[in-house]
């Protein structure tokens, strides 16, 4: 599915630390210690007796997973609401638990926002539920984006284990290899425009989301949290290595200046004047609907590494299915959690194009050996399903990661317009994350 981060609002982290701090004080999260575990005879009652549920979430695949519930518990009524995502979904959210009222059963959360509401008590957490026990259903990506310690506050919907996608009708008419490493990567940039001064590797005007899961293929782990302890340091040697190589494309005007998911995004995607793409294994989909014309041309090959030889992929996008704290009727909300992101509903969602988050669906025969029409047959999934696999292990995003992607442009993202180096653009955007975080009573250090 298409990753919905956008830029958010300035304030937003600081009302969403307020509201949901207002659920620590006196909510009913039910995620406090000693609460008795829920058993799944406690929740097959809770579905015998029925009810409702009410789910706000924008994943499309939903609707079919509602229908199928209803059908199979016709007791319960799922109410979806999915007419929001990104900064508006958030917003609203917050909204309701700060008026302690309105507040839906079930959320979808994305994994870079899911410690921002956990931290402050503002879900549920699922292990009394029996999600603890749940773990080695799901690549290690998504499981940890959702755990922390022994407690679990979603259940992965789906992941977004990266590769690269590469016009392959471009490669082969000016007789660019595939490149396997990102020093490779450069070189081929360098072919490219020089062979076509219209024609570009790849666009990047500054994407918060790409950059930090570019670090975390790396190896830098820029975030380290601990409660309300959080380090930010974006100087270590991984860093390093993404700032040194992607000056590079920068400094040499290598890169297309083009923001993603705009008119002239679909466009070069489709004329072949962005002739690569590295994000997510959910994008196919984005290409049948937005790129059209250029079925066929297309193909999907394993993300470049740092060293040759390696294997180490990073996640981008992806989301869970959430409890919040001040959310009702909690078994019949589990169970359609489990439901659709552990049960039936998983299957459902793939037949409709979503990317699992769990094993046993990423390894199946079926799944990789589905033929992909617009990548010309390949049998795309194989490559996604490794790089699922290959995911680095122990990243962490912020405790307020929102309001530090909406700042990313005021501080990296001047790398690509100006001549501030990337590497003094990631110290600025380190050293606003600091002083942002320690303001809002957070103990932040570099």
């Amino acid at each position: 599915m298409r990753r919905t981060t956008g830029r958010l609002l300035r304030g937003f982290t600081l009302l969403s630390v307020l509201a949901l701090g207002a659920t620590a004080c006196g909510g009913s999260d039910d995620s406090s210690s000693g609460q008795k575990a829920v058993s799944a005879t406690d929740i097959q009652a809770a579905l015998k007796k029925g009810g409702s549920v009410t789910v706000w979430a924008w994943e499309p695949t939903l609707k079919t997973v509602v229908a199928d519930f209803e059908k199979k518990y016709p007791k319960v009524k799922v109410n979806l609401v999915g007419d929001r995502s990104g900064d508006k979904h958030y917003t609203a959210l917050s909204n309701a638990i700060a008026a302690g009222k309105g507040v839906p059963d079930v959320a979808q959360v994305e994994y870079f926002a899911l410690s921002q509401y956990s931290l402050t008590k503002g879900l549920s957490d699922l292990a009394p539920y029996g999600a603890d026990k749940l773990a080695a259903k799901y690549t290690p990506g998504p499981w940890n984006a959702v755990s922390e310690g022994d407690k679990v506050y979603g259940l992965p919907m789906d992941s977004g284990p990266m590769a690269m996608f590469y016009n392959k009708k471009v490669f082969d008419k000016y007789k660019i290899a595939v490149p396997t490493t990102w020093d490779e990567y450069v070189d081929a940039a360098r072919k490219l425009h020089k062979a076509d001064p219209k024609a570009y590797i790849a666009n990047d005007a500054g994407d918060a989301g790409f950059t930090t899961s570019m670090l975390w293929q790396a190896g830098s782990r820029p975030y380290k949290v601990d409660g309300t302890k959080v380090t930010v340091n974006f100087e270590d040697a991984g860093a390093q290595k993404y700032t040194d190589t992607w000056q590079k494309l920068i400094d040499e005007k290598l890169l297309a200046p083009i923001n993603g998911w705009t008119d002239d995004w679909y466009k070069g995607l489709g004329d072949g004047t962005i002739a690569t793409l590295t994000t997510g294994a959910w994008m196919p989909a984005n290409f049948v609907s937005g790129v059209p014309n250029a079925s066929g041309d297309w193909r999907a090959a394993p993300m470049p590494q740092w060293a040759k030889g390696d294997k180490t992929t990073a996640e981008n996008g992806g989301s869970s299915l959430a409890l919040p704290a001040l959310g009702k009727n909690k078994e019949l909300a589990y169970a359609f959690v489990e439901y659709a992101n552990s049960g039936a509903g998983v299957q459902s969602r793939i037949k409709e194009g979503a990317f699992p988050a769990t094993k046993a669906e990423l390894q199946s025969t079926d799944f990789q050996n589905i033929k992909f029409d617009y990548f010309g047959g390949q049998q795309a999934n194989k490559i996604f399903a490794e790089s699922a696999a290959n995911v680095g292990g122990d990243w962490s995003y912020l405790p307020f990661q929102q309001y530090a992607n909406s700042i990313f442009n005021d501080t990296v993202g001047k790398a690509y317009i100006s001549g501030t180096k990337l590497a003094d653009g990631l110290k600025s955007w380190q050293d606003a994350s600091v002083k942002y975080g320690n303001e809002q009573g957070f103990t932040v250090s570099k």
